[in-house]
């Protein structure tokens, strides 16, 4: 097959036509994947004969992520395409993997074949040469066709060779809106039979993975998959799973219903789930709130819906609909009165200020002025009160005298 290069940008055959005036380059990887495939991929990773020094010598911005192991960031002048990254990584011989995670020893070649032969599935191991063409060595082109995820040779060798690959060879499943790959017979045995491989996988490269899957369009099917692989079991032993969830395109919120079943607090799971996948700080604070919210019945009422736009970034609100929605939850009216909800007159800080309410009450600054404050607030944009003196006359029948302030609510969401 030949394949029409003439659409490529600029930038892409710019980087193509200045290696190949010092060598041989070749596309390969994923673009050639997913434009075979019917897709439209953006970033083009390059093959080159070229030692990663004498790519630098010809894009002398490159950034040298992976020298050792002949991986090189190109970047090119501004005037062409400033903001691109190009992956060009010098074609290679692997040793053996010794620790199941990367290769002893690497050595550069020369061979496109070779090349390719060392990489993990039949639809990632095939290039595009200057003409066009297509080298497809082990019938990636087939199986795209097929809909199937196969090893390059032995399943079995294949998995020994990188633990990580038990886990993306789930995340190429998914097609989009096209659907699902199916697992080839020999690579879904080596996945079952090889799950202590994961062990020695870094948590950041696993989280990674998993990521990209948790926001992928078949994401449920897929995790459905991992679950009968005992993929997710050996990730997150010891957590208990909700399977009767329907996930969405938000990692963070899939994770968090994927875990749903589990009744430690918000906190006590987001802990163990940072230790096991190394979360980010953003990433944990999500989970938390999201597994705080298990158990929730939504108030549709207005002042509740106020409270949630108000105490919540649009950020999260999304993020607790997705959620309750995928426990199964019907969200369709309060979003209904969400869509539909005036803004607030005044917006949401609030109108009385502690000095005010300290003259007006005869408190002092401490904690029973600041909790009455928020109370008053909570108040405010309950009923999107837009005058000060009308907050303030609720005083009167608040019981803020005698009663404890920790029992005082404030605004908040739920």
């Amino acid at each position: 097959m030949v394949v029409d290069l003439s659409k490529l940008s600029d930038g892409d055959q710019f980087v193509l036509e200045r290696l190949r005036e010092n060598g041989e380059a070749w596309i390969v990887g994923g673009w050639v994947r997913d434009h075979l495939a019917g897709f439209d991929p953006k970033e083009l990773d390059i093959a080159t004969d070229l030692t990663p020094s004498e790519v630098n010598s010809i894009f002398p911005r490159s950034i040298m992520v992976g020298e050792k192991y002949g991986t090189a960031r190109v970047r090119i002048d501004d005037s062409i395409d400033g903001e691109s990254i190009w992956e060009v990584t010098t074609l290679r011989e692997d040793g053996g993997y010794g620790d199941g995670r990367r290769p002893d020893n690497v050595s550069f070649g020369s061979n496109i074949e070779i090349d390719l032969s060392r990489r993990d599935f039949t639809i990632n191991a095939m290039a595009i040469d200057v003409s066009g063409t297509v080298i497809d060595p082990h019938g990636g082109e087939k199986d795209l066709g097929l809909g199937i995820v196969r090893s390059v040779g032995d399943a079995e060798e294949r998995i020994a060779e990188d633990g990580l690959r038990l886990i993306r060879a789930f995340r190429f499943l998914d097609q989009g809106e096209n659907g699902l790959r199916s697992l080839d017979g020999g690579l879904s045995v080596a996945i079952s039979s090889n799950i202590g491989m994961l062990e020695k996988i870094s948590k950041e490269r696993i989280w990674s993975e998993l990521k990209l899957i948790l926001s992928g369009h078949n994401s449920s099917m897929i995790v459905q998959m991992m679950h009968e692989h005992r993929v997710l079991d050996e990730i997150l032993e010891g957590l208990s799973f909700n399977k009767e969830v329907e996930l969405c395109r938000n990692h963070c919120v899939n994770l968090a219903l994927i875990c749903s079943g589990d009744n430690q607090g918000g906190s006590d799971l987001s802990m163990v789930l940072s230790e096991r996948l190394r979360l980010s700080r953003d990433e944990v604070a999500s989970v938390s709130f999201l597994h705080d919210c298990r158990k929730l019945e939504l108030d549709n009422s207005e002042e509740s819906v106020r409270r949630f736009r108000a105490a919540l970034p649009e950020f999260r609100q999304i993020e607790v609909l997705e959620y309750l929605s995928g426990l199964g939850r019907d969200v369709t009216h309060f979003e209904l009165v969400l869509r539909n909800l005036d803004e607030l007159q005044v917006g949401n800080s609030p109108l009385v200020d502690g000095n005010t309410l300290s003259e007006r009450t005869g408190l002092e600054p401490g904690i029973r002025l600041g909790r009455l404050k928020g109370w008053l607030h909570r108040i405010q944009i309950e009923n999107d009160i837009s005058d000060s003196d009308e907050v303030l006359s609720r005083l009167g029948s608040m019981e803020w005298e005698i009663s404890d302030p920790e029992t005082w609510p404030i605004l908040s969401w739920p």
